[in-house]
């Protein structure tokens, strides 16, 4: 199905501008020729035919003084009429001349006036002139026709006069309609234009803007229905695919949520579980192990002299495999618990913490003639226990694994890297191949008999649970040639005093600057 395309705001408003615009030019076109049309009929009137009844008012003096100059010759003989007659005649031509000139296109004017002309003539031919050489006649009657032919002109000019009044009038109100008619319409132009705005643009805008505040409320199922010119249609239809987006992004992320809460449901069971077993382990399981000890044990005592010393050695080997079910069964609840029972952050001093662990391990370092190289830690934030766990480890296999004949030299380095502590545990013992990089931090992991070397095999796996919970990493330095080195990070407290190096913890002794502090 074909959508019908529909006009675009911008088209809107182009085709009432054009229309303005076409207004305006018809208008001044129709108000030019208003205006040229009073102003023609003004200069007629003000210039010829005003100015003509004026020169037609000296013309008729002119005819009438050479009546009067004439009948006062006949009369007293006085020659001072003569001369009147003579200058009113060229006052006449001069009056003629004049209008003449101010009637030109004025057909029916300049009739009328050669007509006076031709029967001014006349009188003077037929009637003034012998006259005056007889010096005698009858000029009453005589100059009736002059006087008849001017009043026709005068009668005419008057008729040009009062239409070239009504010309001037009608288009001084054809000019008022023009120019009152131009200003209506340019408001109503302007009228059409708010109209089409608040219709075209303001209506449409105004429905989108109430749904998408309907939407935004939390309706996302309200579908957008686009209306308008083309372009606001275009804009709701990008808002409605908009909202079909979120509701789609809405729905994969509440099936999420549904997920998660559900794994979180058997995440909660699952550690309800796990706190079970740690019950479990702790108390069920090594109260059976701890009797199995104590009674081998009790067998051995009483009847030792009995048994032959392959019956000792049995003995001797359930005893063994009892104590180690219970250090393995321990060391399983302390991996267990790291993160969900020991989970505290509080600023603690690896100073005081390295001090405790090194009385720890103070027979085991008067033993193997131990010598641990540290410089002054800093204070970090994490779990007290944890931070133990994790330096007890690095330093009992420091010293575990020792060379043979060969006291053991464990150097520990701090460095501030950013927003992170880097530190390093060096030992000179028998060190790790760097193709067990990863296998050495994998749980129950052994890389030597346990004849030979005791444990569980879960130290350093404790140790990268305990890095990792406290946001760092931990790592084997393969380029470390000269035993094994452990690199870990821990994040930054806040800073200390003094910058760049980490100051003593309270009742460590403070080397000297750059030296590390041998123990």
């Amino acid at each position: 199905m074909t959508r019908t395309r529909r006009w675009t705001t911008q088209r809107y408003f182009a085709a009432v501008l054009t229309a303005m615009v076409v207004l305006i030019l018809a208008a001044t076109v129709v108000g030019a020729q208003a205006l040229n049309r009073t102003s023609t009929a003004s200069n007629r009137l003000n210039d010829r035919i005003s100015p003509a009844r004026t020169a037609v008012v000296q013309l008729d003096d002119a005819l009438r003084n050479q009546d009067t100059a004439l009948r006062g010759y006949l009369l007293s003989r006085a020659p001072q009429f003569l001369d009147l007659y003579r200058e009113s005649v060229t006052a006449e031509r001069a009056a003629a001349t004049v209008l003449r000139d101010l009637l030109g296109g004025e057909s029916q004017p300049l009739a009328d006036l050669t007509a006076v002309e031709e029967a001014a003539a006349r009188w003077r031919g037929t009637v003034a002139d012998p006259a005056i050489r007889t010096r005698g006649g009858d000029v009453a009657a005589a100059f009736a026709p002059v006087r008849a032919r001017l009043d026709t002109l005068d009668r005419r000019l008057a008729t040009a006069r009062q239409e070239g009044r009504a010309a001037l009038e009608h288009t001084r109100r054809l000019r008022d309609i023009v120019f009152v008619g131009l200003v209506f319409a340019l408001l109503l132009l302007i009228a059409a234009i708010a109209v089409l705005l608040r219709v075209a643009v303001v209506r449409p805008l105004t429905r989108l803007g109430a749904a998408v505040r309907r939407v935004s409320g939390g309706a996302f199922d309200h579908e957008l229905s686009p209306h308008g010119p083309a372009d606001v249609a275009e804009l709701g239809r990008d808002v409605e695919a908009m909202r079909r987006r979120l509701v789609d992004a809405l729905t994969v992320t509440r099936r999420a949520r549904d997920e998660l809460e559900l794994r979180e449901a058997e995440l909660r069971r699952s550690n309800a579980d796990l706190e079970q077993f740690a019950y479990v382990a702790s108390h069920d399981l090594q109260e059976p192990l701890r009797k199995v000890a104590s009674f081998c044990q009790m067998l051995q005592r009483r009847y030792g002299d009995a048994l032959d010393d392959r019956a000792r050695q049995y003995i001797a080997f359930a005893v063994d495999g009892a104590t180690r079910m219970q250090r393995l069964i321990n060391d399983l609840l302390t991996f267990s618990r790291i993160g969900r029972i020991y989970d505290d952050s509080t600023p603690v001093a690896l100073d005081d913490i390295l001090n405790r662990v090194q009385e720890t391990l103070a027979s085991g370092i008067a033993e193997t003639g131990a010598r641990i190289v540290r410089p002054p830690l800093p204070v970090v934030p994490g779990d007290v226990t944890l931070l133990t766990m994790l330096w007890q480890n690095l330093l009992g296999n420091a010293i575990k694994f020792r060379r043979p004949g060969t006291a053991p030299h464990v150097e520990i380095t701090a460095t501030a890297t950013g927003a992170m502590w880097t530190f390093t545990v060096s030992d000179n013992g028998i060190g790790i191949d760097p193709e067990f990089a990863d296998k050495i931090f994998v749980i129950f992991q052994r890389l030597h008999p346990r004849d030979r070397y005791g444990g569980t095999g879960i130290g350093l796996a404790i140790c990268k649970k305990v890095v990792e919970h406290h946001g760092g990493a931990i790592e084997l330095d393969g380029s470390y040639e000269k035993g094994a080195r452990l690199v870990f990070t821990l994040p930054a407290g806040t800073p200390e005093p003094s910058a760049g190096t980490p100051e003593p913890s309270a009742g460590t002794p403070e080397p000297s600057a750059g030296t590390p502090e041998p123990v």
